[in-house]
């Protein structure tokens, strides 16, 4: 080992000061982005519950028939959803209120997603 040292050159932030002070305050004013509000809605009134449930039955068929007319049930995924929007529209709208839109996010959840994957594999046109 030779007996000098490499000099070292003395750290300087990337940002002045006053800089920052901006990233910080917009940092302690940052809000996470949180995926569960996202699909957080406001529910229904009581009086609409078994109209809307009726409206999604309908579309969960339309798309179950467009399924099987376009032969998407020989795609795993695809034949899953069908299924599972088959036994969704079979079941009876629960008594309970909370029941009952829990039940309706699950008509919507399965129809939007048997519709995406409908797109997916060209079943359907992209809708806008």
């Amino acid at each position: 080992m030779t007996g000098f040292a490499c000099p070292v050159r003395r750290w300087v932030p990337p940002l002045s000061g006053t800089e920052l002070v901006t990233v910080l305050d917009r940092l302690r004013g940052w809000t996470p982005f949180d995926g569960g509000a996202l699909l957080d809605d406001v529910p229904p009134p009581e009086e609409d519950i078994a109209q809307l449930a009726e409206r999604l039955r309908g579309h969960l068929a339309r798309l179950v028939t467009i399924a099987v007319a376009s032969e998407a049930e020989q795609d795993p995924t695809a034949a899953q959803l069908v299924v599972r929007a088959r036994t969704l529209h079979a079941d009876r709208l629960p008594c309970g209120r909370q029941e009952a839109i829990a039940h309706l996010r699950r008509l919507g959840w399965t129809a939007n997603e048997l519709h995406d994957r409908l797109t997916a594999i060209r079943c359907l046109r992209e809708a806008a």
